[in-house]
This record gives structure tokens, sequence and C-alpha cells, in this order.
């Protein structure tokens, strides 16, 4: 066991323990924020959902149970069971496993699951937006008395910095594409659709949807190169859930697809694997910066393209 494991033991003892749940889906954010909640002496409770989850997780959790889309009794006894206060989600999970045919037959969902989401995929009562099925995930544990809670209320530090992060800045045309491309990127986050846009010349490219946005990126590549992408939270953004998160996949896509420029909503994104994600960056000649509504409201920029002031 680790040491942080060995000092959640001794918390135990004292009565001093601190623990939080992570719902965990794929990629490295939910394992960097294991890793941070350790740090802060926190017990790590981990719902690993099969297929998705990093192994990873484990070297960081207390305990943990394997889960499949259908298993919310289980997610929820187990925290219960443990006596975990708070749970928070991490990672994403392939939205397109949920139009997949025969999906209650494919997922064998327990009776719990069937209650909450048959409004969805059964009766057709409500809609399955992302928003809508989150929501109803949220409802699953906080009936229970399980609070659900950002991630980044206790890690702020995995949240991007309003700043340009790599050496280069985005050229005066490209700093037109980012303006142009955020306000097409908040209309399609309002309308729960996606969270990236890639523009070329103040002409959208693509639009992220049900494929998620390493897709939309190299879809981008094979339509043109030298474009930006723009990648936003929503305005209607639940900071418990589903916010935009890049890290060394996202950069080392848009280099393989010809692209140029990342620009991305800070204090309400996730920025994985930072320093390594820079220094891969600057080698490709990707322009990385974070961005407020404040700063593509203005047509400031300096020789080189624009360079946002720090708050």
């Amino acid at each position: 066991m680790t040491d942080a494991g060995k000092r959640r033991q001794y918390d135990v003892m004292t009565g001093e323990m601190k623990k939080i749940g992570i719902i965990a889906g794929y990629g490295n954010y939910p394992v960097l924020l294991a890793e941070f909640l350790n740090q802060k002496g926190y017990a790590v409770y981990s719902l690993c959902v099969h297929g998705q989850t990093d192994r990873r997780m484990l070297d960081f959790s207390e305990k943990s149970a394997w889960i499949g889309f259908g298993n919310f009794g289980k997610a929820v006894r187990f925290l219960r069971r443990n006596q975990v206060p708070q749970v928070t989600m991490a990672g994403g999970v392939w939205k397109r496993a949920f139009h997949r045919p025969l999906l209650i037959f494919r997922y064998l969902p327990d009776f719990y699951t069937i209650r909450l989401f048959s409004p969805h995929f059964i009766f057709r009562t409500k809609d399955c937006k992302v928003d809508s099925l989150l929501l109803t995930c949220v409802d699953a544990f906080e009936r229970y008395g399980i609070q659900v809670v950002p991630g980044t209320d206790i890690a702020p530090e995995l949240l991007v910095k309003r700043e340009l992060l790599t050496r280069r800045a985005p050229t005066a045309a490209q700093w037109k594409d980012i303006q142009f491309g955020w306000k097409i990127a908040k209309e399609m986050g309002r309308l729960d659709i996606g969270q990236t846009v890639t523009v070329k010349d103040r002409s959208v490219v693509a639009i992220e949807a049900l494929e998620g946005t390493d897709e939309c990126i190299l879809r981008s590549g094979n339509l043109c190169k030298g474009f930006t992408v723009i990648k936003v939270a929503k305005p209607q953004q639940d900071m418990r859930f589903d916010l935009p998160c890049f890290g060394m996949q996202t950069v080392k896509n848009i280099a393989a697809a010809g692209g140029k420029v990342l620009a991305i909503e800070a204090d309400r994104s996730i920025f994985v694997g930072q320093q390594d994600v820079i220094d891969f960056a600057d080698k490709n000649g990707i322009a990385v910066l974070g961005l407020i509504q404040e700063d593509v409201s203005r047509d400031e920029y300096h020789s080189g393209g624009f360079r946002p002031k720090k708050c």
C-alpha cells in the first residue's frame, strides 16, 4: 500500500478519514483526480466502468467496484455500504453506446436502473440528450443521500488557466477564427449538441456531436489543414459533469490532423498532463490558450497573435 494509503488507515483510527467516490470513465482524468485527492488526504472509493476505466485507478483507490452502464443499484449499494457521503463524476463514456441496438439485453440493467431510465429509453417521455441522462445519473445517487459534487471544487489545480499556454500564439487570422467559432460552439452547447467546433477562414469545418472531440478533430483533418479547434463549456454548464477536457490525446490528434490552434474555455475546463501537453504542442507548432468570454469579445492582439491578459 502507498504512503497515502497508510495515512488513510491512520485517519480511520482517529475518526478523521475523508471519503469520496469517483465514477471513473475513460481517459486519464479520473486517475489524475484520484491521485490529487489522495494527496489531499481523501480515501477514494472508485466505481470503475467495464471496458472504459483505466486500471491505474485501483492504485489510488481505498476500495473499488466494477460496474456496467446498467448497474446503478450496485453503485449506490457500494457507496452506502462504505459510508461514502460524496461522489464525483470524472472521465468520459462512449455516448454512442446508449444508441446501440438491443440496449436492455446488451447491458442487463438492474431494477433500479430500469426504473430510473425507462422514461428515456422505454417510454420516451424524456429525451436522451447528454444533460438529461447525466442529471438522471445525479438523481440516482442524491435520492439516497449521496451528494454529487464537482471534482474541480476539490482539485481546482486541474482547471485550465486563463493564459497563453504555449510559446506560439494565434495569428491575427486565427484569432478571428477563434472569435467566430466561439459563438458557434456556445450555441451548440446551449442546444446540448457538443462542445467542440473546428474552423478555418471563418468557415465551420466540423461540429462535435455523438462521435466526440477526437473524431471531430480527425474528421476535420480529412477536409482541410491549418484549422482551429475551439472547445467550450455549455452556457448552462453543470460543473458536476461533462466538463470540457483536453490532454495529450487531444493535441496529438490536432497534430496528426494538421490543426494549428486549440482554444479552450478557462476556469471551466480540465487540463490533463499539463507540462507534457504544452511541450508536445510547442514541438509541433500548435498554439494552445485558455480564454474566457471577455477575451473573445474584443479584438486586441499583439504582433505574433493574441495574448490574453492573466487575471
